[in-house]
């Protein structure tokens, strides 16, 4: 039995680790970016993050087509990840589960969280280029400690695995980015 629920709890604990990368991603790029092109020059810096980070105009300029991208990029990748969440729901509640197809959906999953975290991480390393030593030191620090890393939580898999309801529901990014920043 045991050797049955280990691969569940190893992919959910991933699961909930990306959900929470997931809705720091979208909160900190708002979602009215979709359907068009940027905030024009009178809208400022637009995102609640940058402004807590004290980002100047020019670095804006840097950074907001990138997060812009990114987030076109991130939205595209969440909408694959949750189709195939809901397609793997489908095999476990099918009359005659197939493992095998469990599996490979399962698999498909762990591809596209792997290509999730590879576009944040891109992100967040073209992001460095742009900020200043002491806006990057406050970026980790605030990420650290939304995410439960300050403590060794969930993100670096040494803390407890928090019960469904609490990870990734979006509490720790609505601290830190509140609506109308």
């Amino acid at each position: 039995m045991r050797k049955k629920i280990m691969p569940l709890l190893v992919f959910l604990s991933v699961a909930l680790n990306l959900a929470f990368v997931v809705v720091w991603a979208a909160r900190a790029l708002p979602t009215h970016l979709a359907g068009h092109h940027g905030p024009s020059h009178e809208e400022g810096i637009w995102c609640p993050l940058h402004r807590r980070l004290g980002t100047t105009e020019a670095q804006w300029r840097e950074i907001e087509p990138r997060a812009a991208e990114f987030q076109k990029s991130a939205q595209a990748v969440s909408a694959e990840i949750n189709c195939a969440r809901a397609e793997m729901i489908d095999l476990i509640a099918a009359p005659e589960p197939d493992r095998h197809a469990i599996r490979a959906k399962q698999e498909e999953i762990v591809a596209r969280q792997r290509q999730m975290q590879e576009l944040v991480i891109d992100h967040l390393l073209s992001e460095k280029n742009f900020l200043t030593h002491e806006q990057q030191q406050q970026l980790f620090r605030m990420m650290r400690q939304q995410s439960g890393c300050a403590g060794h939580g969930p993100m670096t898999g040494r803390g407890p695995v928090q019960p469904a309801g609490e990870a990734g529901d979006g509490k720790a990014a609505r601290q830190l980015f509140p609506a109308g920043g």
